[in-house]
């Protein structure tokens, strides 16, 4: 269910990225995901903070603080920290990726491309390669926005997350949530 959130958190970095890092702005960044339950009844929620940077050697790094979900219901967001996430024993989920910068070094001021991210998600001891397409835009001179082209869906499966799920819907006394989840994000970076 997670690593969708962590697939979200791939980015890629603009240019003058030889010479500075880039930080998360937490405030500007949003990190979404639609989980489906009783069949047809899809909810959105969302991680509140997420933290991350951009190294001068094109090495990303970003954290989201697993305890941060925000499902609009606090009963709900205590059961999946945890017997979802386990948040005690696994306080967060990390997205590793290594890019080209000058892949898009070429971007302008308040234009965009579309760049392929391929990182690797590490999260409950677990680590999955996740992919996606995403929109990078050149906000200012100093300011990023990375957004997802088009929804990314993690499967439980994947990291190990299936019994979490069931303990949940014998929690909610639901007759079926899925396995799958579908993600997006908007990441904004600033430069330090």
């Amino acid at each position: 269910m997670n690593r969708a959130i962590a697939l979200t958190l791939m980015l890629v970095w603009p240019a003058g990225i030889q010479a500075e890092s880039w930080v998360l702005d937490n405030e500007a960044s949003h990190l979404n995901f639609v989980t489906v339950k009783a069949g047809d009844l899809a909810e959105a929620h969302r991680f509140r903070t997420l933290s991350g940077e951009v190294s001068v050697d094109g090495a990303a790094e970003i954290s989201i603080d697993l305890a941060s979900v925000d499902t609009l219901i606090p009963i709900r967001d205590e059961r999946m920290r945890e017997h979802l996430f386990q948040t005690i024993r696994f306080p967060e989920a990390i997205v590793s990726l290594q890019f080209d910068s000058e892949q898009v070094a070429s971007i302008a001021e308040g234009s965009g491309e579309t760049v392929q991210l391929d990182g690797e998600l590490s999260m409950m001891n677990h680590r999955v390669a996740v992919s996606t397409d995403a929109l990078v835009v050149r906000l200012t001179a100093t300011r990023v926005l990375v957004v997802s082209r088009t929804p990314v869906v993690v499967h439980a499966a994947s990291l190990r997350l299936v019994d979490g799920i069931e303990k949940l819907r014998e929690l909610a006394s639901l007759p079926s949530i899925s396995k799958a989840v579908t993600v997006s994000f908007a990441l904004t970076f600033v430069k330090q």
